[in-house]
């Protein structure tokens, strides 16, 4: 694991293009990034130790469809492992060098304090809350919280206001959790869940009534187990996907958005996003970083 400075100034002498090799539309994560020709960052920063290194360690979702799901090799798949290698190709390292660690929901800020990861990319929403303890690079995505239930809806659940007196799945120390218990107190969230995949056999016993994330999570659910479960209402919150990394890292920081900012002209993100997402959801336009 690499040591980390509070604050750095960063210098970058050499950026590389980054560009995407042909894209499968079976939503797996067959197109790699081009590893930048040894990058030249600023002595001390931690972009010089992470390329003098050769290797990073990224924390993500392994059991998210469409954006972190574990595959058979045993190495995620989807989106937000896409933006991983984007980020660290343009750092020298190729995606075979970058470990992998799972993440869940309670975890990710203090895998980052810890030094357990150097990045988290794990359907991470931005939030005032979590900036207070880590940095976010991003937004390089944006989703937004919505219900899912079992095929044909036998609850009659329409949105959020419908929860009431029912029993709702969703992870400890996500956004979704926080959003249900403050705004919806009259719903019983389930206690004690780490991951969204523990939700769906609930779903189908009947054992409550609904999940609730982020749409593309549920998206993905909903591809994964044809004639099981829809999606109900329209999405009721915004959810800003960003990359989370030690607090106080301004260089780092700033370098992962001027290399987001790339991916979205030269058509790398768009690519990424079609390679795995896009295989069941419309391409979107990517958001503005924020360099707060």
């Amino acid at each position: 694991m690499t040591s980390r400075r509070s604050t750095l100034a960063v210098s970058v002498v050499a950026a590389a293009a980054l560009t995407l090799t042909a894209c499968g539309g079976d939503g797996g994560s067959d197109a790699e990034p081009t590893v930048a020709d040894s990058p030249e960052f600023e002595a001390g920063t931690t972009m010089a130790e992470l390329a003098e290194a050769g290797t990073i360690t990224i924390g993500t979702k392994f059991d998210q469809p469409l954006f972190g799901l574990q595959a058979p090799s045993g190495d995620p798949e989807g989106f937000d492992v896409e933006i991983g290698k984007i980020v660290a190709g343009a750092l020298g390292i190729a995606p075979e060098d970058i470990t992998w660690v799972e993440t869940v929901s309670a975890n990710r800020e203090p895998f980052l304090q810890e030094g357990q990861v150097d990045l988290v990319i794990a359907t991470y929403t931005i939030n005032d809350e979590r900036k207070e303890v880590v940095d976010f690079a991003g937004p390089y995505y944006e989703a937004g919280q919505q219900i899912m239930v079992v095929e044909g809806n036998p609850e009659g659940i329409e949105g959020p206001e419908d929860l009431a007196g029912k029993v709702v799945c969703t992870t400890d120390g996500s956004t979704p959790y926080q959003n249900i218990a403050e705004n919806y107190p009259e719903a019983e969230l389930l206690p004690g869940v780490a991951a969204y995949s523990d939700c769906l056999d609930p779903l189908r016993s009947g054992d409550v009534a609904a999940l609730t994330t982020d749409n593309v999570i549920l998206s993905g659910y909903v591809d994964q187990n044809p004639g099981e479960f829809e999606l109900v209402g329209e999405q009721f919150t915004e959810e800003p996907y960003g990359i989370g990394l030690e607090k106080g890292d301004d260089a780092f920081r700033d370098f992962i958005n001027d290399t987001l900012e790339e991916s979205y002209e030269d058509g790398t993100w768009e690519a990424a996003w079609e390679s795995t997402a896009g295989s069941v959801l419309e391409t979107p336009e990517p958001p503005a970083v924020d360099r707060y």
